[in-house]
């Protein structure tokens, strides 16, 4: 190497570089340098880890389907994590529930990834269809902007239209709790909770925990949310009172699992 080739002063001034950058960071704490490119950035989380299940072509079919919804972008891994409980769901008895639905898209997904199609079980799909209705909320979700933080329009007909190739699904209107009586099984295999508060999502995890059958998850989509902080308590009390534990996934939602005997 020849005195003052490039390669020398990169060296030199790598160090200085270094040093400036470090500085800078100091002062944004929240930054966090990844140690190699990312395999996964979106949906509020980055990381380098493997992240190969957007390939598979199941998956990737799937996911296409519940993107031409209009429900959402750029949530691969948690409608992976959705998709994949399903699938497992789909292997005891009882039928799926998902409240919480919106225009549909994770739902759509399940219908193209599981068997439940051609099936005889019944997927309860429950929302107002119309967003927040304003009683549901408590105090502190009104101070913290939460209603004002989601943009919902009327999509009631766009939803009968996605599900009307299948007859299983059934679309049930109304406010949680006053539609859960609407839910005829006695058996539930899967059940989704996506209301974005505290009052209709812990009272349909009362009202379906007797139903769900051992092995049965509850999913909770909001669970890890700075926003949502005050469903996080309510599920975690629930958990204490139902004696179980709550998986927290980084793409914020959560599982709790109903027990194959007792509690835990």
């Amino acid at each position: 190497m020849k005195p003052g080739s490039s390669s020398q002063r990169i060296k030199g001034i790598l160090p200085e570089f270094v040093k400036k950058i470090a500085k800078i960071l100091l002062r944004y704490p929240n930054v966090v340098i990844l140690p190699g490119r990312p395999s996964y950035a979106e949906d509020g989380f980055a990381t380098i880890h493997n992240a190969d299940f957007r390939s598979d072509p199941d998956f990737s079919h799937a996911y296409a389907v519940g993107l031409q919804t209009g429900s959402w972008a750029g949530v691969q891994w948690r409608a992976h994590v959705y998709s994949w409980f399903a699938l497992q769901s789909y292997g005891l008895d009882g039928d799926f529930v998902e409240c919480g639905v919106n225009r549909g898209g994770f739902a759509r997904m399940v219908f193209d990834y599981t068997p439940i199609k051609s099936s005889s079980r019944k997927f309860y799909l429950l929302d107002t269809y119309s967003g927040f209705v304003a009683e549901s909320l408590n105090e502190r979700e009104v101070e913290s902007g939460i209603a004002a933080a989601y943009s919902y329009g009327q999509c009631y007909e766009d939803v009968v239209r996605t599900f009307s190739p299948f007859s299983n699904a059934v679309i049930v209107r109304g406010r949680v709790p006053d539609t859960l009586s609407e839910v005829r099984s006695t058996q539930v295999a899967f059940l989704s909770i996506d209301m974005n508060c505290v009052e209709p999502e812990i009272a349909a995890a009362h009202h379906f925990w007797d139903r769900l059958v051992p092995g049965a998850v509850m999913l909770l989509d909001d669970y890890g949310h700075p926003r949502h902080h005050e469903q996080k308590m309510a599920f975690d009390q629930f958990a204490r009172e139902k004696g179980v534990k709550i998986l927290s996934l980084p793409t914020e939602q959560a599982i709790i699992q109903k027990p194959y005997s007792g509690s835990l």
